[in-house]
């Protein structure tokens, strides 16, 4: 590894834009991506590690995946986001067959071994199941994580799926809670930022640039199912999907992508109208909590899209 990249883990539940995250991770020149960690959360388990192995096999680099949590820490059911990623998680694309297999340890396993030199950033942008179960086993594990970025919560703005919930954080809060409050330096990436970093129509099409890459036929696919999923019923031109998962790797690369401003912030847990919210406290006239979360409130959009469209091969803009 070279002495300028930064080592990384992905935790994912890949649906499509974990996969549009894991080729941009791949394809960083900043970025040292060490291991990948699977967990329930776009689909069951079983799909989310295939789909991650695929992904993996397609960006022809050679990067272990370790297999995680198949349900939320307090329940053993799951929601899944079929409407958003299809049945199979990639936007019902065509899929190779996978060659290889996930490794036998475990995810939470993996991620204490990985974190705990000091020196390794994790990017989640999937429920926070894995590194709560890797918390509860090695509780000393917190003080040793120098960053986690989330792709999760949603801090100034609606959830999208209940009016105050971001699906991460609503799709296993306790996990969510544990972690937030567990003191590791956590950069929050929640909607208010992600709904601001797009892919658009006019990103789309074949450029020679993309149909070079192993992965384009299937990331064709995925793009055209994810803009129609978030644009029901549009016709193309003028459509639009955020790129969420890729921005929280684009700022573990580049935290200057981001503006953050630290908030003390917890995860609601018991009443059904807000459970999963992050509530964030914004008064002025409070103290300074001892770990706050640092939120992102404003992204620098057009930098970030020009730079994801220019590494998986989209039209850029002029």
């Amino acid at each position: 590894m070279s002495e300028s990249r930064l080592p990384v883990v992905l935790d994912v539940d890949t649906g499509i834009d974990d996969a549009m995250a894991i080729w941009y991770a791949l394809a960083s020149p900043r970025l040292d991506v060490q291991g990948i960690t699977t967990c329930f959360g776009n689909g069951g388990i079983e799909v989310t590690t295939r789909n991650t192995l695929l992904a993996v096999e397609l960006s022809g680099r050679h990067v272990p995946v370790y297999q995680g949590a198949a349900h939320p820490l307090a329940s053993a059911a799951i929601d899944t986001a079929e409407a958003f990623h299809g049945q199979n998680g990639l936007g019902e694309a065509q899929l190779p067959p996978v060659q290889g297999r996930a490794e036998r340890q475990p995810a939470a396993e993996y991620l204490a071994a990985a974190l705990e030199g000091g020196s390794t950033t994790l990017v989640a942008t999937a429920r926070l199941t894995n590194l709560a179960l890797a918390l509860a086993l090695y509780p000393a594990l917190a003080r040793r994580i120098p960053r986690v970025v989330v792709m999760g919560g949603a801090a100034f703005c609606p959830g999208n799926v209940t009016p105050v919930a971001e699906a991460n954080i609503w799709g296993d809060p306790e996990a969510a809670a544990l972690v937030f409050q567990s003191g590791i330096p956590i950069t929050m990436v929640g909607l208010d930022v992600t709904h601001q970093a797009c892919l658009a129509d006019r990103h789309l099409g074949s450029p020679a640039g993309q149909s070079a890459r192993p992965y384009a036929e299937v990331l064709a696919a995925a793009s055209e199912f994810y803009m129609r999923a978030y644009n029901p019923g549009a016709a193309p031109g003028d459509r639009t999907c955020p790129l969420h998962d890729p921005l929280a790797v684009a700022v573990a690369e580049d935290p200057s992508v981001i503006t953050t401003r630290p908030y003390a912030v917890t995860v609601s847990l018991h009443d059904p109208a807000t459970r999963g919210m992050t509530v964030v406290d914004a008064r002025s006239r409070v103290p300074a909590p001892p770990h706050p979360i640092d939120v992102a409130v404003a992204v620098d959009a057009p930098r970030f899209v020009q730079e994801f469209c220019r590494r998986l091969g989209y039209r850029a803009d002029p």
